[in-house]
């Protein structure tokens, strides 16, 4: 049976010791609905029943607030209310709303508690139960990320489409005089036995006089008309005719454009700088002294870069090692006790396991998030109140960091979140955010748009964490019977906590995620320790976090030990799996593969298996051989997230997980030279080419006993896969990340 490590599992009892007087506070406060934010200086004639719907009488109006990265979630939140609500996804309004912490996410409780995620326990329920309740009553954090937003809207929102739909009845019935029990709701509208049709927007005055209904009932899945089926994304014609309007688009009149320079040692300011030559430029306004560098405000956005890259600055050196090798040096250094994060897993014997050893060591770099919208922000500084417009995954921190700066009020800060083009944790930090603040306070009464240059963006961003993985095992009579698996890196909430002003002294669950709550149960003798190194270069969430880097080291070790015992890289994963669910996903995708049937020559394929964020992911990975080097040429996935609510934008979400994951396992990396990152364009961390590009094969199931999301789980497996398939094909085994430092791709 598991056991949680000493270290962790005393975290968690001192935590839970620390908060216990105020547990039933917390439980009546999880139970206390916040203020519905949309009853403030409601309109007259205006019904709103909760957060997320408000109905007057030209529209329904529905609040989608978790931010849209480019995955989907804004169609998705639409459709979870539209399905209980009766209306047509096109029918109504949407909007993301202003933040407030009544759109608390409730999602992200199941990855703060030191259970496995396929313990469905009643400890383990109760502890979620406690964690998310714990959350709501004293840190209410509106954001998104984790793959957490259909976890947490998946339940509230289908309840808030019910309230409403409910409660319009009830006004038609105080209206008409015909009872609830008799009056149906289709199409944006209640139907009346007579065949009168009164739509929802002619209710809203006589709803708005009513108590909202409390007491509703969810429709079983067997009568969805939208959920569960192929949909139409809410955006699909902006984005396909490129109208959709971003953070980077907006416009105002007398605008001005800014964009900046700051210091590539991240985190150290300049000990001068010299903007003779900028100030002189075409277009130039304004060069501000900002934090740790300067800014350029001009007529223009393409002004303001040529005139930035003009300054002459005599940067402060970085306060991490300047040069690569020391930042692996100081990872590597740190497999000693008493920088122990934790032992999560730690079952049998490891230690007296008998039969043949296999040791390896597995590494991973940092990588940058790179999106292509780069950082940018429109802000308007007024003395009575600040607006902005930009889109961010947390979007009441952004007001927070703002009045901090402008010295306003919060409640007078206002956040006008946008469509993200890409964010893959980019869009947690707040640097752009705090920079419009100081320039935007500058120019006070003036709109100015920040926009950073696509060197900056690299120069700039916070990326993921490197990781150093060592593993040794053994096998004995042709099975796998240990494993043992120690990571280090530096730690990932540490680092991007500390810059939202929140203490982390406790370990850091980021160093052994992807690894550790893999449920190979039936591994006699399993244990993972992880590592925390001192701060290095400041990193932050990369898609999947932790799960990639310590993902790539667990599927690498054992496909490892597979391979010297001579087993079947996918019979023994699954001998080796002790649940039922993830058995059934190894199953599917060998099946998907038609694993085992011969294949031509010089052809190879790997399989890998990666449980993260709850989610069950196996991918095969098929290759070929040439001349040239090694070409991908298939890729099969099965997944299990309970329930697929939207099977088109489920398999793009699948696809381009797998295409990021190979991408950056294949091309790229950030290195450190004198304190400042190598790569400072696209050129220089390649994703993956369009001719690289394999097809890719998807199959959702839904056994699991809980909703889950699918933003980053398809990432993880994707880089041990490929590993495991070159080694199929060429006998050559790749232990580090980007593999094109030792073999070719074509």
């Amino acid at each position: 049976m598991s056991k949680l490590g000493k270290y962790t599992r005393r975290t968690f009892m001192v935590g839970a010791a620390a908060i216990a007087g105020g547990v039933a506070f917390g439980v009546y406060r999880a139970k206390t609905p916040f203020e519905n934010p949309l009853g403030r200086d409601l309109p007259i004639g205006s019904a709103t029943f909760n957060p997320w719907v408000l109905v007057d009488a030209t529209a329904v109006t529905l609040v989608l607030p978790h931010a849209d990265l480019g995955q989907g979630v804004h169609s998705l939140q639409a459709a979870l209310i539209a399905e209980e609500l009766d209306i047509e996804i096109d029918q109504v309004q949407t909007t993301f709303g202003a933040p407030d912490k009544a759109y608390y996410n409730g999602g992200i409780s199941g990855e703060m508690v030191p259970f496995m995620p396929t313990d469905d326990s009643r400890t383990a329920e109760f502890a979620r139960s406690f964690a998310g309740g714990a959350i709501k009553a004293f840190m209410p954090m509106m954001m998104t990320g984790g793959s957490s937003t259909v976890p947490d809207s998946y339940l509230k929102l289908r309840q808030a489409g019910a309230m409403a739909r409910e409660t319009l009845k009830a006004a038609a019935s105080a209206q008409t005089g015909v009872p609830v029990s008799n009056i149906t709701t289709k199409n944006g509208a209640v139907h009346l036995p007579d065949g009168e049709i009164i739509p929802y927007t002619a209710l809203a005055k006589r709803a708005a006089e009513l108590d909202p209904v409390q007491d509703v009932s969810l429709r079983p899945s067997s009568q969805w008309r939208l959920l569960g089926k192929p949909m139409k994304r809410t955006d699909i014609v902006a984005k396909s005719t490129g109208t959709q309007e971003y953070g980077i688009d907006v416009k105002a009149k007398d605008m001005v454009y800014a964009t900046v320079r700051v210091n590539p040692a991240k985190g150290s300011g300049a000990n001068s700088f010299d903007d003779t030559t900028a100030k002189s430029m075409r277009g130039v306004l304004r060069v501000l002294k900002i934090k740790n560098g300067a800014a350029v405000v001009a007529d223009n956005t393409w002004r303001a870069i040529q005139a930035v890259n003009a300054i002459e600055f005599d940067w402060k050196p970085s306060t991490y090692p300047a040069e690569q090798a020391d930042h692996w040096a100081a990872v590597e250094a740190s497999f000693v006790e008493d920088k122990l994060n934790g032992t999560p897993r730690d079952v049998g014997a490891v230690d007296q396991a008998q039969g043949t050893e296999v040791i390896a060591e597995y590494r991973s770099p940092y990588v940058a998030h790179a999106p292509l919208e780069p950082l940018s922000a429109t802000i308007l500084v007024k003395e009575d109140r600040v607006d902005i417009w930009t889109g961010h995954q947390i979007q009441l921190a952004v007001e927070e960091k703002i009045a901090a700066i402008t010295g306003h009020d919060v409640s007078n800060v206002h956040l006008h979140n946008m469509f993200i083009g890409g964010s893959f944790g980019h869009r947690l930090e707040f640097l752009n955010i705090e920079q419009a603040a100081e320039i935007g306070n500058a120019m006070r009464g003036t709109p100015v748009k920040l926009t950073y240059s696509r060197e900056e963006d690299f120069a700039q961003d916070f990326p993921r964490h490197i990781t150093m993985g060592r593993g040794r095992g053994r096998v004995d009579q042709g099975r796998v019977v240990a494993l043992d698996l120690e990571l280090a890196a530096p730690s990932v909430m540490a680092s991007q906590m500390g810059r939202m002003g929140i203490n982390m002294p406790m370990p850091d669950a980021m160093l052994h995620s992807g690894a550790w709550e893999n449920p190979y149960h039936n591994l006699e003798n399993l244990r993972i320790r992880s590592y925390k190194a001192d701060a290095l270069a400041p990193v932050s969430s990369w898609r999947s976090v932790g799960a990639a880097p310590n993902g790539f080291a667990f599927d690498s070790l054992l496909d490892e030990l597979i391979h010297a015992a001579g087993a079947d890289p996918l019979e023994e994963r699954i001998r080796l799996m002790g649940h039922d669910t993830s058995v059934k996903v190894l199953e599917a995708v060998g099946e998907m593969s038609n694993w085992g049937a011969p294949l031509g020559p010089n052809k190879g394929r790997g399989v890998a298996f990666v449980l993260s964020f709850g989610v069950p992911v196996a991918e095969v990975v098929e290759v070929t051989n040439t001349s040239k080097g090694i070409k991908i040429d298939k890729v099969w996935v099965a997944c299990d997230v309970g329930q697929v609510l939207d099977p088109v934008n489920f398999e793009n979400l699948v696809q381009g997980g797998v295409v990021y994951g190979l991408g950056h396992a294949i091309n790229s990396e950030i290195t450190y030279s004198g304190g400042h990152a190598d790569q400072r364009n696209f050129w220089d961390a390649e994703g993956m080419r369009i001719a690289q590009c394999p097809e890719i094969f998807v199959k959702g199931l839904e056994n699991a006993s809980k909703i889950r999301g699918i933003g980053e789980p398809p990432v993880p497996p994707a880089a041990p896969a490929l590993a495991n398939a070159i080694f199929a094909a060429t006998g050559q085994r790749i232990r580090e990340m980007p593999f094109n430092k030792f073999i070719d791709f074509v």
